[in-house]
């Protein structure tokens, strides 16, 4: 395995490259928190009837406490945290027009692009959200400077020949489909197709979605994340340990292996379903609060060095990524 000098050496000189690399690492990240003193009272963290600050939706205990994403220090310290990782991209999750994450995204923009992060939409399935709805959202969206769709069950609003039609009047935007029925994404008029769901698709699949995509000439994302557990938010029993770093390790190498295009990450902070990577606090029973789980233990890591132990191994396998992505784009590419 690389050392971590070398590591950040690569990281650097991927950063270098500018523009013109190949590879974009993106992550999920949600801007859905609020609190009493910033929003008027909690938002997600007291989802299913939870009892906010020391009783939230999350089997895990944020680090930096349950934040408001509408707090500009908050999102400056998450958006640095995110660069120092090696990730280029996050793409936000977005409820339609009006919603707290749309009324948050300029504060969202500022904060990524301070820190030279590029910022996607997620479009999550919203009430009311149709084909129709969807091409006002990009226009809406565009207008700030955003050109990069990623679309949560594209099927939910049409079928490909429904897709094509939509797809002929609107020009000018890069759009990944939430999918694994990779020829119907090329039929729809898709750039490319990502997984999101690090519970249903695992990894085993990622060489064939790949192989399949190249085929159709569609771009391969596939999602990559540390592991799930909703069960203190959701009651749901289905869990994907963590098994102490080794689950994200393996999702990522499957990522590779497949030749895939680019990296997403299922998540920063998406803490319901326990898929974050963002700083999670160590022995939260010693701070009073009920039983959570931590990520003492995690590549080798204790204590509150553990806290950030997955933004660490972020960053160790974006140092690689992106170092084979340079090597493999060629000397035009290289700083």
């Amino acid at each position: 395995m690389l050392g971590w000098r070398l590591i950040a050496l690569l990281v650097v000189a991927a950063a270098m490259a500018g523009p013109a690399r190949a590879g974009v690492i993106s992550v999920f990240y949600y801007p859905w928190y609020g609190t009493p003193a910033l929003g008027g009272g909690w938002a997600h963290w007291d989802a299913g009837g939870h009892a906010a600050p020391a009783d939230i939706a999350a089997s895990y205990y944020p680090a930096r406490g349950p934040y408001s994403s509408s707090d500009p220090a908050v999102l400056r310290a998450q958006m640095a945290e995110i660069a120092r990782s090696g990730i280029d991209e996050i793409v936000s999750s977005w409820w339609g027009w009006g919603s707290a994450e749309d009324q948050r995204l300029p504060l969202v923009l500022r904060a990524a692009r301070a820190q030279g992060l590029r910022v996607a939409i997620h479009v999550e399935p919203y009430a009311g959200r149709t084909l129709a709805s969807l091409a006002g959202d990009v226009e809406h969206l565009r207008s700030l400077g955003i050109s990069r769709f990623f679309v949560y069950n594209p099927w939910a609003l049409g079928d490909a020949a429904a897709w094509t039609a939509w797809r002929a009047n609107v020009r000018g935007v890069v759009l990944f489909a939430e999918t694994t029925l990779v020829g119907r994404a090329a039929a729809a008029g898709f750039n490319g197709v990502y997984t999101y769901d690090i519970l249903v698709d695992s990894g085993e699949q990622f060489a064939r979605l790949c192989a399949e995509a190249h085929a159709m000439r569609l771009l391969c994302l596939p999602s990559v994340g540390p592991g799930y557990d909703a069960s203190r938010a959701t009651g749901d029993t289905r869990v994907k340990p963590r098994r102490l770093g080794a689950t994200y390790d393996a999702m990522w190498r499957s990522a590779i292996a497949a030749s895939a295009d680019a990296i997403t990450i299922t998540s920063y902070n998406e803490w319901h379903e326990g898929t974050q990577i963002e700083p999670a606090a160590t022995s939260p029973a010693s701070l009073g609060l009920p039983a959570y789980a931590d990520y003492d233990g995690a590549y080798g890591l204790h204590g509150r060095a553990a806290e950030g132990a997955y933004l660490l191994r972020t960053a160790y396998w974006a140092g690689i990524w992106h170092a084979r992505t340079l090597l493999a784009a060629g000397p035009a590419a290289r700083p």
